[in-house]
């Protein structure tokens, strides 16, 4: 395989992954744009834990994104 040939492999994979978040991160927002499937009256602290849990999960992500947090140079 040629140079030329890797730097398209590895851009075709690139923008396939990319994709692949684009199309997590809608889900995300259409389903936060629903409260995460939870009516107001009927939230618990198991939803607190679970939107806790994602808020971490996702703080990690833009972390790693932006080099903050543990990633801050």
């Amino acid at each position: 395989m040629t140079n030329d040939q890797t730097k398209q492999t590895a851009l075709d994979a690139f923008i396939a992954r990319k994709a692949e978040i684009d199309e997590m991160l809608a889900r995300l927002q259409a389903l936060s744009d629903e409260h995460f499937n939870v009516a107001p009256d009927e939230v618990h602290w198991g939803h607190v834990g679970d939107i806790a849990w994602t808020a971490e999960q996702l703080r990690g992500i833009t972390d790693r994104a932006f080099g903050e947090g543990e990633y801050a140079e």
